[in-house]
């Protein structure tokens, strides 16, 4: 395993970081009913295997994944292992509130200090208007000081101008952002990542993979990386193009299985940077993926629940499956599957959803083209 230590970061975290929001669920369990064993048993190896970085959230799997991850920690020496959670900015209205939540994220990790602390999913308004009004800045501070918090950063969705901001505002020991291959321009995208490479601020990438999305698509697409390397996943070749630019700290995979974990493992226990054939032939990929997807969506959830009941990232999933594997029964069996209440067709356009989207997709109109498309199948 390939562990970097950026800049004036004291810590060395492992290059992969095992992402806890998509962890294995119980057979018909909805998003909170994690797998206990199962979700065990890939940590372990991750940590067998030379993992010290696991990253949760406050609201991961219906606020069970702290929970979770407090446990199956447990049993692992503290300090081998670098623990990352967020304080959920969404949910902040007031100062009183902000540290309610932090003092019970402590309460459910089982922990006396965490090592990278977050202020989750946040751009200037948020910034602005909920971290430097309410003083949580200066309180997170203040608990760094205190040794409840090891390291101060934030995750970061907006506009790179948003970015820009936010990073100079004050001397942070990392940050966490969106970055793959397919949206080098979304967000803080490539100019983001120079940024902090210029004010040696060491980045977290989360989405490498964008969602899984770029561990499978269509035919044309994976026939190039297939015919060039027949051995390796799709998805290695994503966290590798991460990897390989400067700057970045840790490479988080969201894994769900234990192939998952396997093919990570394979990839970060045998690293070595893209070489410039490579890059070209991510660049062919990239070019070809583009001409078969419909949207960007990754399935954060971000913009649910809609107040229609609309299922937003499964319409989307549905949707993008289809422009990517163009498989028509495919797509409308797996729309079939899904309760007619949450279709996209019920969307009321109130455009609450676009207004949490990470990114900034035109969800309301791209629900109407994706109802049109499949159903007319």
């Amino acid at each position: 395993m390939e562990y970097r230590q950026l800049f004036e970061m004291k810590e060395r975290p492992s290059l992969l970081g095992f992402g806890c929001m998509r962890l294995p669920l119980l057979p018909g369990g909805d998003r909170g009913d994690i797998d206990y064993e199962r979700s065990q048993n890939m940590i372990d190896e991750a940590i067998a295997n030379g993992v010290n970085y696991f990253d949760t959230a406050y609201g991961y799997l219906d606020g069970q994944s702290e929970i979770f991850v407090g446990k199956a920690l447990k049993k692992h020496p503290r300090d081998s292992y670098y623990l990352a959670t967020k304080l959920p900015m969404g949910r902040i209205d007031s100062y009183e509130q902000g540290m309610k939540i932090f003092k019970h994220q402590f309460e459910k990790l089982q922990v006396d200090y965490i090592d990278f602390y977050l202020f989750h999913g946040i751009n200037k308004t948020v910034f602005d208007e909920k971290i430097l009004k309410f003083g949580l800045l200066d309180e997170m501070i203040k608990m760094k000081e205190e040794g409840k918090i090891r390291n101060l950063g934030f995750s970061f969705h907006g506009s790179y101008e948003d970015f820009k901001y936010i990073l100079n505002y004050r001397k942070w020991d990392f940050c966490q952002i969106q970055y793959n291959y397919m949206d080098t321009n979304i967000q803080a995208g490539d100019r983001g990542v120079a940024l902090a490479e210029k004010l040696r601020v060491p980045l977290v990438i989360m989405e490498p993979v964008k969602g899984g999305s770029l561990a499978s698509f269509a035919p044309a697409a994976e026939k190039i990386f297939k015919d060039y390397a027949p051995d390796k996943s799709l998805a290695s070749w994503a966290v590798r193009w991460v990897a390989s630019h400067p700057g970045i700290a840790v490479v988080l995979s969201g894994m769900s299985t234990e192939e998952q974990v396997r093919d990570n493992l394979d990839t970060f226990n045998h690293y070595t940077p893209l070489s410039d054939e490579e890059q070209a032939v991510i660049n062919r990929v990239a070019a070809e993926i583009r001409s078969s997807i419909r949207n960007g969506c990754t399935g954060c959830a971000y913009c649910m629940p809609c107040p229609f009941g609309v299922d937003i990232p499964r319409n989307f999933a549905i949707w993008n499956e289809y422009g990517m594997y163009v498989r028509a029964e495919r797509a409308k069996e797996e729309l079939n599957r899904l309760d007619a209440a949450k279709w996209a067709d019920k969307c009321r356009k109130c455009g609450k959803c676009e207004k949490a989207c990470p990114q900034e997709l035109p969800i309301r109109e791209d629900l109407v083209r994706m109802f049109a498309e499949i159903s007319a199948l």
